[in-house]
């Protein structure tokens, strides 16, 4: 069987707009968020950052972990609220936001 690259889905799609979107509301560049994973223990670099960013290629669970604690988050915080990441998208957003600015 040949080996086809896995598809990023909804989920994964909203963690990486959810991760751009903490972070420029925290006023970090990816440069400051990266160093702060690499203090944490999780090496990352600010393109491996733009790259989670950008969902090229897929956010592994131990980089999520590390950017959330990073942006002072749960690493929940950056998944959809419900089953259909599609359509709680923009809903849990809005929740981050809410959250952010009190």
């Amino acid at each position: 069987m040949p080996n086809r690259p896995v598809e990023i889905g909804p989920a994964g799609l909203h963690a990486a707009r959810a991760i751009e979107h903490l972070r420029l509301a925290r006023g970090l560049t990816q440069h400051q968020l990266a160093a702060r994973c690499t203090a944490l223990g999780r090496p990352m670099t600010n393109t491996a950052l733009s790259r989670t960013e950008r969902a090229r290629p897929r956010c592994d669970i131990d980089d999520l972990v590390a950017i959330a604690t990073a942006l002072g988050i749960s690493p929940a915080a950056l998944l959809p609220l419900g089953p259909s990441a599609s359509h709680t998208a923009s809903k849990t957003l809005d929740h981050l936001q809410e959250a952010l600015l009190g």
